[in-house]
């Protein structure tokens, strides 16, 4: 944000006076800040605000025309929220990147940056005489929540034709979580926009491979119970594995052709191969969704050919998550080879604690009493019940089972490594953000920790705050 702020040029000035004044010795943040004022003869007092306040502004900003005048008027508003040891927040310093895209000719007048440092602004731009396309908080200038009035429409258009590539993703994926929490909310579904937005990624091809891999990814299901005042983690499931569907059937002769065009290459440690694996691998699972059969037999040839991991670990948690006769194989042949290598068969375990099947709840708790799961490693104890902690289908399984599971290993751990333990809490201690049956389920199983004999200081302060 500072470089944002004070441009490359008076940038590397603060950088230099920095290191001038305090190489070799014990710096703090605001030796740091007044090097760059001091440097580029900005007042940063009020961006020191983002040292000393806890939380993460969410900004509105809503866009407005006048044909009449020909302009559009835009109007920008941040909000803190409280934090327990800070109730009332300041205003932040938001160096916000902007541009408004016409959207008949598809070009933008220009990216201008915005800097609020009040509650609220109202800013106007003139010679529009149709309504902009606005386009926000480009090349991430400014950590924020973002709030706008962008229509379907609006979000579509910017997902096909944005020149910013991080506010082209955060189109594509805000038209996502849009059409998902809608779904979700309504129990219907309109599939038309994302579908078509998907397309027209796909078919571009002057973008990077490795962004379209990360554009046209669905949002995690943990996400889209973010942006919900009510978590319901069933719905979320059914909504997201019908949008991935109906993405896989609509282009599912494009997804073979990118699977197949991005295969067969020696493994290369450069952008333009790990982008390509990453798009290969994203289409693979739109492959399973659209034809299981096919798919399972492409993820597990992969597998067994794969000369990185990359690729074979994408393969494996396609087939983890599937119902296909080569998982069980693959997971064997995945173990035996990595049985005596503690990190990679860390994900082995991560792989089925993450699994969209409905028999995950079953599978960790056998995968509890492996020989190879233990305690005494808490990069184990995490890829098993940590991953498990955030797989939200299953942790939060309706019928209490994963909060059971989840409970006793937090419990088990507590006297082996009471830290690893307490910050497995924060999964349970989210209970407020969903319905009234899983809400007391999650309650039970925190007072059952507090309930345990000789709990750590650690987890006790822990679940004391989530009960709260």
């Amino acid at each position: 944000m500072i470089h944002t702020l004070l441009g490359a040029e008076k940038f590397r000035a603060g950088s230099d006076l920095y290191f001038e004044r305090h190489d070799g010795q014990a710096v703090t943040c605001d030796d740091f800040v007044a090097a760059m004022a001091n440097a580029s003869g900005v007042d940063l007092t009020i961006f020191k605000r983002w040292y000393a306040q806890a939380g993460t502004p969410r900004l509105t900003a809503t866009i407005s025309h006048d044909a009449i005048r020909q302009q559009a008027t835009l109007t920008l508003s941040q909000v803190v929220p409280p934090t327990p040891s800070q109730p009332v927040k300041q205003p932040m310093t938001l160096p916000i990147r902007m541009a408004l895209f016409n959207r008949e000719t598809g070009t933008s007048t220009g990216e201008s940056l915005v800097v609020l440092e009040t509650d609220s602004a109202t800013l106007t731009f003139d010679g529009f005489s149709e309504p902009p396309v606005l386009s926000i908080n480009r090349d991430f200038s400014a950590p924020v929540v973002l709030d706008t009035n962008r229509s379907e429409a609006d979000l579509a258009f910017l997902a096909a034709v944005d020149d910013d590539p991080f506010a082209r993703y955060e189109a594509m994926q805000q038209l996502m979580i849009d059409t998902l929490v809608g779904a979700v909310s309504t129990g219907k579904a309109n599939h038309t926009a994302v579908v078509e937005s998907v397309g027209d990624t796909l078919a571009d091809t002057t973008l990077d491979p490795a962004f379209v891999g990360e554009a046209v990814g669905l949002p995690s299901e943990a996400f889209i119970g973010d942006q919900m005042l009510v978590v319901d983690p069933d719905a979320i499931a059914v909504a997201r594995e019908a949008l991935r569907s109906a993405l896989a059937t609509a282009h599912l002769a494009r997804w073979r052709a990118i699977y197949a065009e991005n295969g067969d290459r020696a493994f290369k440690y450069s952008p333009a191969a790990k982008g390509a694996r990453r798009i290969r691998n994203v289409a693979l699972t739109y492959i399973i969704a659209a034809d299981p059969a096919e798919g399972a037999q492409l993820a597990f040839d992969q597998f067994a050919a794969a000369d990185n991991m990359t690729d074979r670990l994408a393969a494996l948690t396609a087939l983890a998550n599937s119902d296909a006769e080569q998982r069980v194989p693959a997971l064997d042949i995945f173990y035996q080879r990595y049985r005596d290598n503690a990190l990679v068969l860390d994900k082995w375990f991560t792989a089925q604690a993450m699994a969209t099947r409905s028999d995950t709840v079953d599978a960790v708790i056998a995968l509890e009493r492996h020989p190879d799961f233990t305690l005494a490693n808490p990069n184990r104890f995490r890829a098993l019940v940590g991953a498990f902690g955030v797989n939200q289908r299953w942790l939060h399984s309706i019928d209490g089972r994963g909060y059971a599971f989840f409970a006793n290993q937090i419990i088990a751990l507590d006297p082996v490594n009471a830290q690893t333990a307490a910050k497995m809490v924060p999964s349970l201690g989210r209970w407020r953000r969903f319905d009234s049956e899983r809400q007391a389920l999650m309650l039970a199983a925190l007072e059952r920790i507090l309930a345990t004999p000789g709990l750590s200081k650690d987890v006790f302060e822990q679940v004391s705050k989530s009960l709260a």
